[in-house]
């Protein structure tokens, strides 16, 4: 099994790697450094270093492996360890932390979004289950890195357990406070974090830093944590394994698996495939795109989904794209996958234009769809391919 580690893990430009074909790495060296914007990639096993392209380094490892790791510098400065770490946002696009948190949010807030917003996910929920601590130490530890006054965790209240975990935890901290969020599809999305737990109705394009506000998912918190305390660096990542597979019908986490090792592997831990079975999904369900088993785990990945056959399909299709959920690009290849023809395209109406891209106005508060389903019909459309958040 070899290690497969992208350059790309982020949002910003690919890194440049340090090490040459045949040197040999420990787990925690830095490897990999941003040219631009980006964060540092470290080794998350012993091993060799076997090829390097443009796209990733791979690594051989050794067959033993020990626990320990090289850690980041030492340094006084909390923001310079979340930077030495490379953390970026666990939950989402991948944004640098070490960018996101370098604000002053004097008479502000920080949030954790413990959402678990996409269906059948769970290791944000067993985390905040098993380790609440972990997630109110990072949540003080970004508080006072951003000078901010009030740090919230953000929750649906049916996750009961976890909120007695967190509430129990946080109860020694004056300024950090419980608060839930709706039980729906995108509860995790940010401006909806800040429309809920802020009471402030961010337009399309705001970030939540226009609502004195940074929002950090919980399992970015762990990292940030685990940097500043134990000196770790992320080459470990948390996941969800569901679907078409033996053990894990209903879901099963996977907490701290070295990154770069081939999702394949976690299915066959759950047992392997249920037949007949369809596509590998790398994930959630809304907002997930199609992988391998060969595909590695990076930074970002939160689920890997193993889908029914999606059903072959010969009627004329049109497709309704959703900025929270799956747009275009997306539906596409589900129907391509489906052998079916796109006749008819349309976008949510709740999309909006802004500077070149498409946002949703109100996201989680879905409209009909009637016109435009209406308006796909006369152009012949059979069937609605469609992916919007209040389906």
């Amino acid at each position: 099994m070899k290690i497969i580690l992208p350059l790309k893990q982020h949002v910003g430009a690919p890194c440049k790697a340090l090490v040459h074909v045949g040197d040999e790495v420990q787990k925690g060296q830095l490897i990999a450094v941003p040219e631009g914007l980006g964060a540092n990639i470290h080794a998350s096993v012993h091993g060799v270093i076997e090829a390097i392209t443009e796209e990733a380094i791979t690594i051989q490892p050794k067959e033993d492996q020990a626990h320990d790791y090289i850690k980041i510098k030492a340094t006084e400065d909390k923001l310079e360890a979340i930077k030495e770490a490379g953390i970026v946002g666990a939950g989402g696009a991948g944004f640098p932390t070490h960018v996101k948190l370098n604000v002053n949010l004097e008479g502000g807030y920080v949030i954790a979004n413990g959402a678990e917003c996409e269906p059948i996910l769970g290791h944000n929920l067993k985390l905040m289950e098993e380790e609440p601590e972990i997630v109110v130490r990072g949540l003080k530890y970004i508080k006072e890195i951003t000078n901010a006054s009030k740090g919230y965790i953000a929750i649906k209240a049916k996750y009961q357990k976890a909120v007695r975990a967190l509430k129990k935890a946080s109860s020694i901290e004056p300024d950090i406070e419980v608060k839930f969020l709706p039980d729906m599809y995108p509860s995790g999305d940010e401006r909806v974090i800040v429309r809920e737990v802020l009471g402030i109705e961010l337009e399309p394009g705001k970030l939540p830093m226009e609502a004195k506000a940074v929002i950090q998912n919980v399992e970015t918190l762990k990292h940030i944590t685990n940097a500043i305390e134990l000196r770790k660096p992320y080459i470990t990542k948390d996941l969800t394994v569901a679907g078409r597979v033996k053990d894990a019908k209903k879901g099963r986490v996977f907490l701290d698996v070295p990154l770069g090792e081939p999702v394949g592997k976690y299915i066959e831990l759950c047992g392997g495939y249920v037949k007949p079975y369809g596509e590998i999904t790398l994930g959630g369900p809304y907002t997930g795109t199609p992988g391998k088993e060969t595909s590695p785990i990076t930074k970002t990945l939160g689920g890997i989904l193993v889908s029914m056959p999606f059903p072959q399909e010969t009627r004329k299709i049109g497709i309704l794209a959703c900025e929270c959920g799956a747009q275009e690009e997306r539906l596409k290849e589900i129907a391509k996958a489906m052998g079916a023809e796109v006749v008819a395209e349309e976008k949510c109406k709740r999309m909006i234009e802004v500077n070149g891209r498409y946002r949703c106005d109100q996201p989680g508060i879905c409209p009909g769809q009637a016109e435009k389903v209406l308006n796909m019909k006369k152009k012949g459309i059979q069937v609605l391919l469609t992916g919007t958040c209040g389906d």
